[in-house]
């Protein structure tokens, strides 16, 4: 067997310059290997680090196994990707060979529950992170399982579990798809190390410390990472996380105390999100049973510097051959894009990010961002388009605190609710010019901005407004005001109605000014914590009054670990412990998404029936504001919501796909005089545009 480091060669620089030459023609070994054949065609004798992922394997710098194996692989370690394996046996990690240091388990760029199943829970038929959208691809719950066969294949191995499943399955938590309380995944994984959020420097440490000879125990010093205590172990005092982190232990209610008790569940929920900050972060303990789970402090943000490095190791930006000619959505969705960021300071309670990916906003360089670029242009199938430069939220580019020092003391949830925090440096100037900077680019023909973006931040900003009006949106730019119930947006952590109204009239204005005849497509949440019929009547009125017409509804998904989770789980308000009204039946939530498309015909008697239910009445009829004529349509007969070829037509897309909508002019005979929206006449719709996300359930800013 090789020695720890005699196989360490080429610095990331110079496998970047050999890279360049053959970007339009890889070759298998251009990839990390992925079989046995592939480790030994490279002349090693085994890998010292197997990824397991619920995923394809795509190599490119929007997918976690490639961005860590790459950065493993950059510090000189041998790395190998066993990508969607059998998960019925042990026989494929068999097959690949016995990692020398660890294996590295993740479900893939989504909790798999939710990339398996609707809101309503019925299974998905596609999954856009397998070759062919293939389903059954991975297991539910597949962390959990695929550490196990780890453990089968070869014992004594350690077993280290990360990405957005194990993040927010670190402690006990709320499954809405068994609608019980399950303890952390370290306990049903069996794992020895749990790594929560991003992961570079965590991985990195892990590889680096196994490898100098030290033991899974020793790494319990480390930042970002959880853990299980034997039965007979105890926490000890001695783990230093840095100055810039209280190494103050919380102790959080127990896995039995959230399982039986709402009110303890809520306070732990409260306890978690509060110690999201990794410069004053607490470590948190939960026992479960006889052991005690531990939580340490996050990782701490990636510099500017390291994130560049990142991002410019040698991705093919494509899927493995293994694949064939198997398309896989997620990869054809994202193959041209570019990420300038991470993180995200909204706060949010029904979105994931923060608890993955950070508060704060982690920037790449102008510098950094046009090079890759100019590397999109090089490669034979780019046709002129990069389809987006962002991230979680395009316009929160490079800003932050402008007050460090406070930042590192601050507990705030969101830098932008209830409002925009005065010490969040709101500038668009970096992102405005690096849009313009990008789209003059020899090669370019356009730049477009698909990751959505934050509209309280954006409709005060008349030149970024400008600039991405004129030049960055195709036609339609995605925007995500949620509600417009002030109740429901403050349990969501969103701006008010009004902002969105703002924006709206800002945008519509910077197109006109351009020349250009441009949609918003709004995303709105039926069945969000707090939002009961009276809230769901007041947003159809709303929509019906601005020629809005969404033709698909989002219902609310209650994915671990979010405020707003807890909120449906318990009927608390973790942050107040008050009481909030949740709808949880079927009959509730089926009535709240048929009021968002209540001109189908197929809904008109669910709306009926919500209508009267709230006592509304009055929106029968044939007024400006009825949602339903007095005398039910054509095809109001068919009693369920499944006949609408709108429904159909969702259904049909694949997972992940981004809802179109149509905005029209006329409403119940009437023109609407409402212009300044850009109301598009009747009949001439335009589909939603594709995004799948890396490190999150959705698209949400």
């Amino acid at each position: 067997m090789s020695s720890p480091r005699s196989h360490r060669k080429r610095s990331s620089r110079s496998r970047t310059r050999a890279h360049e030459g053959r970007r339009d023609s890889p070759k298998v070994s251009d990839f990390l290997p992925t079989t046995a054949e592939e480790i030994s065609a490279r002349g090693w004798e085994q890998a010292d680090i197997v990824f397991v992922s619920g995923d394809a394997y795509i190599d490119h710098p929007s997918f976690a196994a490639a961005i860590l194996g790459r950065w493993l692989e950059a510090h000189g370690f041998r790395v190998a990707i066993l990508p969607q394996p059998d998960w019925k046996s042990a026989e494929d990690w068999r097959a690949l060979g016995r990692p020398r240091l660890f294996y590295a388990v993740s479900a893939g760029s989504m909790d798999s529950m939710i990339n398996h199943y609707t809101a309503n829970k019925k299974r998905r038929n596609a999954d856009a992170y397998s070759p062919g959208a293939q389903i059954n691809r991975r297991p539910d719950r597949a962390n959990a399982v695929y550490a196990q066969r780890c453990r089968e294949a070869f014992r004594g191995v350690p077993v280290v579990t990360g990405g957005v499943e194990a993040s927010l399955r670190r402690i006990a938590h709320y499954d809405y798809w068994s609608d019980k309380v399950w303890p952390s995944s370290l306990v049903t994984s069996k794992a020895d190390l749990l790594v929560f959020g991003m992961g570079e420097s965590t991985i990195l440490e892990i590889a680096q410390r196994l490898d100098s000879g030290q033991s899974v125990a020793d790494l319990r010093n480390m930042r970002g990472i959880a853990y299980l205590l034997g039965q007979n172990e105890s926490l000890t005092s001695d783990h230093i996380f840095g100055e810039s982190s209280d190494t103050t232990t919380v102790e959080l209610p127990s896995f039995e105390q959230v399982e039986e008790d709402g009110q303890a569940f809520a306070r732990a929920t409260r306890w978690l999100h509060r110690e999201t900050n990794p410069f004053n972060g607490q470590r948190l303990v939960q026992r479960h049973g006889k052991r005690m789970l531990v939580v340490n402090p996050p990782g701490l943000p990636l510099s500017t510097e390291v994130l560049d490095r990142v991002h410019e190791l040698p991705y093919q930006r494509r899927s493995h051959p293994r694949y064939g000619n198997d398309s896989i959505p997620a990869w054809q969705t994202i193959k041209d894009s570019v990420q300038i960021m991470r993180g995200c300071f909204g706060g949010c309670t029904f979105c994931s990010i923060t608890m993955h990916q950070g508060r704060r906003i982690q920037s790449r360089s102008p510098e950094s961002v046009v090079r890759e670029v100019k590397g999109l242009t090089k490669s034979a199938d780019f046709k002129g388009h990069v389809s987006d430069i962002g991230g979680p939220t395009a316009n929160m580019y490079r800003m932050r605190c402008t007050r460090p020092e406070v930042e590192a003391k601050c507990r705030r949830l969101s830098c932008v609710h209830p409002k925009v925090c005065k010490l969040l440096d709101t500038s668009h100037e970096s992102i405005t010019q690096l849009m313009r900077d990008t789209r003059k680019l020899p090669g370019v023909k356009s730049v477009k901005i698909a990751s959505g973006i934050r509209m309280d931040l954006a409709a005060d900003q008349p030149e970024y407004l400008e600039e991405l009006a004129g030049h960055h949106v195709g036609g339609q730019l995605k925007v995500a005001p949620e509600h417009v119930s002030d109740r429901v947006l403050a349990f969501m952590k969103k701006p008010s109605a009004q902002s969105f109204d703002d924006f709206a009239d800002a945008f519509i204005a910077a197109s006109r000014k351009a020349g250009k005849e441009q949609y918003l497509v709004p995303y709105f949440i039926a069945s969000h914590p707090g939002s009961g019929l009276e809230e769901m009547i007041e947003l159809a009125v709303y929509l019906k009054r601005r020629g809005y017409r969404p033709r698909q509804v989002q219902d609310f998904i209650p994915a671990p670990m979010d405020i707003a989770t807890c909120i449906y789980h318990t009927g608390i308000d973790p942050e107040t412990l008050e009481q909030v009204s949740v709808a949880r039946g079927s009959r509730d939530r089926s009535l709240q998404r048929a009021l968002l498309q209540y001109w189908v015909p197929e809904n008109d008697r669910e709306v009926r029936r919500a209508l009267k239910r709230a006592g509304r009445e009055d929106l029968i009829g044939e007024g400006p504001d009825c949602l339903v004529p007095t005398r039910p349509p054509s095809g109001a007969s068919r009693s369920s919501r499944e006949g609408s070829p709108q429904l159909q037509e969702s259904r049909r897309k694949p997972s992940g796909t981004t809802p179109g909508y149509r905005r029209a002019s006329r409403e119940g005979g009437e023109r609407r005089k409402d212009g300044a929206l850009g109301r598009k006449p009747a009949g001439r719709s335009k589909g939603g545009r594709t995004r799948f996300e890396t490190d999150r359930k959705g698209p949400r800013d």
